[in-house]
């Protein structure tokens, strides 16, 4: 039997192909949205991971460092570490900092720990040149997306910093690069104040108190505790709020990109809506274009359902086509994004299910047209 799709494709292959290509990159972008969804979601976790810690101490009634602004005094880690079931306990700041570059200066986070202490910060596994921090003072680890080399100097405050080591990957959960400085650089950097300031407060008599400061201490447990009851036993004797690691997960992913995935979703939404409507009046259009040759194969005998299944059939490949050639794009353009995209198979075969359904529900529409096409339209020309 002559297959009617075959033929009506090959008649007009090019158009048809570069038709595909078109909505193809419509539906690449729907794919690059779900990536970068997925990419905040990892861009959030990565530090969690890394430190893989089990409990995050915070000043009291606050979210935390990445949520809120949290101060506590350093000394709170050896207080910790008396506590029955806490293993090890570390200090950590973070803060946003301007790395001074030769274009524009680079926007990172800056994580301050004791190279010394028992928490290394840096995940050895994402070092790609380089080493760790071994010293107290002056050394900076970057990661490759800051254009720093081995070796070269950057200022920071009143200090300069000698990049040591080269990290990749390594970014905060809002997708800023990371880079990391001992805890003591790192608190003269967060909490130490200007030579004008210094003076303008002692004529005032205030007293800088906060070079001891930190915003978390991180610890982790001794085998067979129970990090919810080592957590509330911190809460009621030592007064400040306390994350398990599985709490601070959820408040990185919920509370701090909750509204920016709504809005992806919603964008999302908006392009596979604006692809579905532009699929079925490309088959419209398709459909209209061949009107004249329907009429005469229904003139000629042919049923109805031969020529529905020849509508159908190119529907379908053209959603096909589309699919692939959406998935060939996203994967072009991705690695240039600024941002973190995570683009999954799983993510690919839903948006293709969902391509092969609406563009089944599309073909109804020129379904229709061949129903009503009138046969004698083929005698009057």
């Amino acid at each position: 039997m002559i297959n009617l799709a075959q033929k009506d494709i090959a008649h007009g292959l090019g158009k048809f192909i570069v038709t595909s290509m078109g909505v193809g990159m419509l539906l690449g972008i729907v794919l690059i949205m779900i990536g970068v969804y997925r990419g905040m979601i990892v861009d959030a976790e990565l530090l969690l991971n890394d430190l893989n810690v089990d409990l995050w101490v915070v000043q009291e009634d606050t979210l935390g460092p990445f949520a809120e602004a949290s101060r506590v005094h350093e000394d709170l880690k050896d207080t910790l570490r008396t506590i029955s079931g806490i293993d090890k306990a570390e200090a950590l700041t973070f803060q946003n900092i301007q790395l001074p570059a030769s274009v524009k200066p680079v926007r990172v986070v800056a994580v301050g720990f004791d190279p010394h202490g028992s928490f290394d910060a840096i995940n050895p596994e994402r070092i790609i040149e380089g080493r760790g921090l071994k010293q107290s003072h002056y050394e900076i680890v970057v990661t490759d997306k800051t254009g720093f080399g081995i070796g070269e100097r950057i200022t920071l405050g009143r200090n300069d910093f000698n990049v040591v080591g080269i990290t990749k990957g390594t970014v905060s959960s809002g997708g800023d690069p990371l880079v990391y400085i001992s805890l003591k650089d790192a608190q003269e950097l967060q909490f130490s104040y200007s030579n004008n300031r210094i003076r303008s407060d002692k004529a005032r008599g205030i007293i800088n108190r906060d070079s001891h400061m930190v915003n978390t201490i991180v610890a982790s447990l001794r085998h067979g505790y129970s990090p919810d009851a080592v957590a509330q036993e911190i809460r009621d004797y030592k007064h400040k709020s306390v994350y398990t690691k599985a709490d601070q997960k959820e408040i990185l992913t919920k509370n701090l990109i909750e509204k920016a995935s709504k809005q992806i979703g919603m964008f999302t939404a908006i392009l596979v809506a604006v692809s579905t409507i532009i699929i079925a009046l490309i088959i419209y259009t398709m459909t209209l274009e061949k009107m004249k040759e329907i009429s005469i194969m229904k003139l000629i005998g042919i049923p109805n359902s031969m020529i529905i299944k020849m509508i159908v059939q190119e529907t379908l490949l053209f959603g096909f086509l589309a699919f692939i050639f959406g998935n060939i794009f996203s994967h072009l353009i991705y690695d240039n994004f600024p941002k973190r995209v995570v683009l999954e198979i799983p993510d690919a075969w839903m948006l293709f299910l969902v391509v092969m359904v609406f563009s089944i529900l599309s073909s109804f529409i020129g379904v229709k047209k061949v129903i009503s096409a009138d046969p004698a339209a083929a005698i009057g020309g």
